[in-house]
């Protein structure tokens, strides 16, 4: 049975972070495992508190999966502290885990910051550099880049720009864009080392820029979803999957699990991941 980590803050409605991520991977039906990196006090309405786990202790739970049950793949999700990336990026680089996936988890939809300012500068020098493929959406690339994204092509630019910057294959999310036509949502995965990609397509050295589309879905309820996303992307690589495989496919359950209306909470509700 393939195996799936998520390093990530723990969400107590159980619509984002370890438990949406848990759950995808069993909807993938593969196996979950979890390193907790912060509690949070949160609903669909939005975000009380956040008390951040022990550096040292996210380094113990780290060594525990690693030296038993070893991951196939990884996602990492919210770092709140600069400690507690150094502390991951410590044991990545320890322990040589394939098919990592980090999404940036910078601040919650509400507004409030999950990620300080200076552990986003290390996780940008020292830690995506240790993945596969980062998964902004386009408020985090704004602030990975420190620029407006205001078009297709820049989405396209600043893809590239964080790549070659970081050097790791990055998928910037279309999701919270309004310039694209009525009823798409595009995703633009730029693959950093197409090598690794389709063996017969001629590509740059430099890489290769995909655009993958889906139907921009009417449902309000998106709490959770860049966990989500990041969790299936994650699954598809430990089950042998190209990184452009992994993100198409990825993208399609999350439409499947958006469109089920699954209608919680008094604010952005939860999605119904059970639906493979």
């Amino acid at each position: 049975m393939k195996t799936v980590l998520t390093i990530a803050g723990s969400d107590c409605s159980g619509g984002a972070g370890i438990q949406a991520d848990l759950k995808t991977i069993e909807a993938h039906k593969l196996y979950g495992m979890s390193v907790i990196t912060a509690l949070t006090a949160q609903n669909t309405v939005g975000v009380n508190a956040v008390m951040p786990v022990d550096a040292d202790f996210i380094s113990k739970q780290l060594e525990a999966v690693f030296e038993d049950i070893f991951p196939d793949a990884i996602k990492i999700g919210m770092l709140p502290d600069k400690e507690i990336v150094q502390a991951v990026a410590e044991m990545i680089r320890k322990y040589h885990p394939e098919r990592v996936v980090i999404d940036p988890v910078l601040s919650s939809t509400s507004g409030t910051e999950l990620s300080k300012a200076e552990a986003r500068e290390y996780m940008k020098k020292n830690l995506f550099c240790l993945c596969d493929v980062v998964t902004p959406n386009i408020p985090e690339a704004e602030i990975l880049i420190g620029k407006r994204i205001v078009s297709k092509k820049d989405m396209e630019e600043s893809a590239i720009k964080i790549a070659e910057d970081y050097g790791c294959s990055v998928l910037l999310k279309g999701g919270h864009s309004f310039f694209e036509q009525d009823g798409i949502c595009a995703d633009c995965l730029y693959v950093l080392k197409p090598d690794l990609m389709d063996k017969e397509k001629k590509v740059s050295e430099k890489g290769q820029i995909y655009w993958i589309e889906g139907p921009r879905i009417d449902n309000p309820n998106t709490h959770g979803t860049g966990c989500t996303l990041s969790s299936a992307i994650a699954c598809n690589l430990a089950m042998g999957k190209n990184l452009k495989e992994a993100v198409t496919q990825a993208k399609r359950y999350l439409e499947i699990c958006i469109s089920a209306g699954l209608d919680l909470g008094k604010g952005r509700g939860p999605l119904l991941h059970n639906v493979l």
